[in-house]
């Protein structure tokens, strides 16, 4: 759950930097798609968005979620990368 938070907050800091003040989570990452359909984002970033967006919806509202510590490292690892692009996306961007 924390991991995701970087991902929704690095995410959201592009929206920001566009004057686009959106809380949805699908919403974002449907942003995050635009960027790529301009080019501008890898589609990897916005697929790997959407994946951890589904593991956070099933994290909070289901009782079976129990990732592995392997499976958390990973996510922290990878939020990293992606907080890493975002900033690059931001500072590309202006």
């Amino acid at each position: 759950m924390a991991a995701y938070m970087g991902y929704f907050h690095a995410a959201r800091a592009v929206l920001f930097r566009d004057g686009v003040r959106e809380k949805s989570h699908y919403c974002i990452g449907v942003y995050l798609e635009y960027y790529c359909e301009k080019k501008m984002l890898e589609d990897e970033w916005a697929l790997q968005f959407d994946h951890m967006r589904t593991l956070r919806q099933s994290d909070q509202y289901s009782l079976d979620a129990r990732p592995t510590i392997e499976e958390v490292r990973q996510a922290i690892y990878e939020a990293e990368k992606f907080i890493e692009r975002m900033e690059q996306l931001v500072k590309a961007s202006r």
